[in-house]
């Protein structure tokens, strides 16, 4: 597999049904972060998928990447629940910095 530029892949925001999330399309499979927004501004990010053979070649970093670069555009804060975004952000906790929800702390 070619490397990929995550730079030209646009982040999508379905928030149509119940189940919102944000998808990043990668050659003909889906990469997505399930969402909640539960109290004004506070997203829950709750479960991140990449699809099977795309582990290990950048897609879970770059579609959590684009997902808080939204939510930091967009004014909300976030509440980190999956785990994989938790353990990116351990990685990366400057990402974190100024959209971490109240009462949610990184490590």
């Amino acid at each position: 597999m070619d490397k990929i530029d995550f730079s030209q892949i646009e982040l999508i925001n379905n928030d149509q049904g119940s189940k919102k999330r944000f998808e990043l399309p990668v050659e003909d499979k889906l990469a997505y972060i399930e969402y909640m927004v539960v109290r004004g501004n506070v997203m829950y990010l709750t479960h991140t998928e990449v699809p099977v053979g795309f582990e290990g070649k950048g897609v879970g970093s770059a579609i959590v990447s684009k997902t808080l670069d939204y939510i930091r555009a967009n004014n909300y804060k976030m509440a980190p629940i999956c785990p994989f975004l938790a353990s990116y952000l351990k990685r990366h906790p400057e990402h974190a910095e100024g959209i971490l929800a109240d009462g949610f702390r990184i490590g």
